[in-house]
């Protein structure tokens, strides 16, 4: 085991949870990933070999059929998985959003309906908040979702859907203006939807169209999709809650689960990365000798490492609040904000170690390098993580009087 980003008070459970993960990710992950990456072919052999190692049901309640495993026990398995190939932590991620959602403000009759299918991995999860013309402004949804009888009517445009393809249960965000008055808060009208549909493209059910792949820079794999909703019946029971004008809360609740979700991808690919480009520095010679006994390489491995151990330790401390029962949206966007500008910084360190071979397609640091942007904008920009903690910090150190 590596000397860096250990855990302290983990139990025999997380520790054989981890160790079999890390194995899983060592022969069955990184010597596929790079190919896999290079074709932007999705990964079904090593999503077969995660749900029959449980993953799929890491977070789910043991009554439904899952492990019931804490967040960090989740964070730390995304870090493993990450360092192997962070397309793979993707497709997890969107799922135990949704099920995490499930789990804390489902019906009793959607949980025992969703749980135990989505805890085998044969029901999987996308939750869909972003559209074309909104970026980060959540309270600008234009999706909207009417009553009929007992059905809902939805309409609207969804974009960056991670799984929109393989997914076959996405929650959408819409708004729902019945029972709120003119002039009730944007955030106060809002309801997640829980919509079934086929995987695959084209319409996937009637009035659900996901029209196919974005085509992208790094963060190959995965699919990312669009979500077009025209006049998609929907039965009121599976509104999330069973209550509209709540779905702005649940939807939230779920991205403080998936910043930590960031925080530990950014963890799992700034390892990797340290690993690959310490490796090098002892294989590669110039003036005589191996370029790590150069102090330049020297000192930059000594900054890699430190930030490795610097995002672990904020990302564990993040995961452990939330599992405590209290709010975290503080220490996740600090985790998630460090995590993602280190990772890119460790990342850009290792190409630098690799000199000319970093821009060669044969070298995995070209992968990281295309990959590790996308952590600088998922689950809320760098910028919209500096809000949300400036404004939670003048909260907590409010001037009394």
């Amino acid at each position: 085991m590596a000397r860096l980003a250990q855990t302290e008070g983990l139990t025999d459970i997380q520790r054989e949870i981890l160790s079999t993960v890390r194995d899983f990710v060592d022969k069955e992950i990184l010597p596929v990933a790079t190919e896999l990456e290079h074709k932007d072919e999705y990964p079904t052999q090593i999503v077969e070999g995660l749900k029959e190692l449980g993953v799929f049901g890491l977070m789910i309640p043991e009554e439904y059929g899952g492990l019931g495993e804490s967040l960090l026990t989740y964070a730390l398995t995304v870090e493993e998985i990450a360092r192997g190939w962070m397309s793979v932590s993707g497709i997890i991620n969107t799922h135990f959003i949704v099920a995490y959602m499930l789990k804390q403000h489902g019906t009793q009759e959607q949980k025992d309906y969703f749980l135990p299918r989505m805890a085998a991995g044969e029901i999987r999860g996308a939750f869909s908040m972003s559209e074309p013309a909104l970026g980060s402004d959540v309270s600008a949804i234009s999706s909207k979702g009417v009553r009929d009888g007992e059905e809902y009517v939805l309409n609207g445009q969804k974009m960056w859907l991670t799984n929109g393809g393989s997914s076959t249960l996405v929650a959408v965000l819409c708004r729902t203006d019945e029972g709120h008055p003119e002039g009730t808060a944007p955030h106060k009208s809002m309801t997640a939807f829980l919509v079934e549909k086929e995987p695959g493209f084209g319409e996937v059910r009637p009035g659900l169209t996901i029209p196919g792949k974005i085509e992208k820079m790094g963060y190959k794999g995965v699919d990312t999709t669009e979500l077009i909703m025209q006049d998609l019946r929907i039965p009121a029971n599976r509104v999330l809650g069973g209550e509209t004008g709540r779905g702005f809360y649940h939807m939230m609740d779920g991205v403080e689960v998936g910043r930590v979700n960031v925080a530990a991808r950014g963890c799992g690919v700034a390892q990797r990365a340290f690993e690959l480009g310490v490796d090098y520095a002892q294989q590669r010679h110039t003036f005589g000798k191996p370029i790590a006994k150069h102090q330049a390489i020297q000192f930059k491995l000594a900054e890699m490492a430190t930030k490795v151990e610097a995002a672990h330790a904020m990302m564990v401390n993040a995961a452990r609040k939330k599992d405590s029962g209290q709010r975290n949206d503080l220490e996740a966007g600090m985790a998630k904000y460090l995590a993602s500008e280190y990772c890119k910084e460790v990342v850009e360190d290792a190409f630098r170690i690799h000199g000319g071979y970093g821009f060669s397609k044969e070298y995995e640091i070209e992968r990281l390098y295309r990959e590790a942007p996308m952590l600088l904008i998922g689950e809320g920009t760098a910028e919209i993580q500096k809000m949300i903690i400036g404004r939670r910090l003048l909260e907590e150190y409010r001037i009394q009087g």
